[in-house]
């Protein structure tokens, strides 16, 4: 185990109490700080479905940028944490298709979010990954999609086969996305910040 990864176990561990023999999750300032990002990166999409969608998924992201720069207290479970506060995201591409969309964009958004919230209940009760592979958030490729359609081609006529292509096209992307993040995990032991400064490493080693 690298001297970096011993830093974000023992961040973890710190961020962590026992009390009656279960595990409590304590408070820390780092995950505040994070929580509050989050949360303010999911309110533009309620003024602009479209640039707002890119900039809640960029905010998302950027937690593993954040993780590695700030060092106020560590976060315990990080993959609960994160589905949480995607919850907070989520509601608000849910309440742009509910309110601003009709016909098969939002049949098919209302869908997938009851789709991925089985998903997202499941993991939680059974603390198994798996089910947030078999349940992937397909919703949010889904609204990036809708919402830049509805921008740009309004009169794209979304028929049965184009909805499957377009479908079809979503789940794959998220797919191989969730897969990278909870089935072969290469980011459980890495901060966005370490997977950088290796790859520079390894470029520079080069020359």
């Amino acid at each position: 185990m690298t001297p970096s990864q011993k830093t974000a176990k023992t961040r973890q561990k710190d961020a962590l109490r026992r009390t009656n023999g279960v595990t409590v999750h304590a408070v820390t300032i780092e995950q505040i700080i994070i929580a509050a990002a989050r949360v303010a990166g999911s309110l533009p999409v309620l003024r602009w479905a479209f640039a707002g969608a890119l900039i809640a998924v960029a905010v998302d992201l950027s937690d593993l940028w954040m993780m590695g720069w700030i060092r106020l207290g560590g976060i315990g479970d990080y993959q609960t944490f994160d589905k949480w506060l995607d919850l907070v995201y989520m509601a608000t591409f849910l309440w742009v298709a509910a309110t601003q969309w009709n016909g098969t964009h939002r049949k098919v958004a209302i869908a997938l979010f009851a789709f991925r919230m089985i998903g997202l209940t499941t993991f939680e009760l059974t603390g198994n990954r798996t089910w947030l592979v078999a349940f992937p958030n397909v919703f949010e490729f889904w609204f990036i999609y809708a919402a830049a359609q509805l921008h740009w081609w309004p009169d794209y006529e979304l028929t049965p086969k184009r909805t499957a292509i377009w479908l079809a096209i979503c789940t794959a992307l998220k797919m191989t996305h969730e897969w990278i993040l909870h089935g072969w995990k290469v980011l459980d032991n890495y901060s966005a910040t370490k997977i950088v400064e290796d790859i520079w490493n390894n470029i520079t080693q080069l020359f």
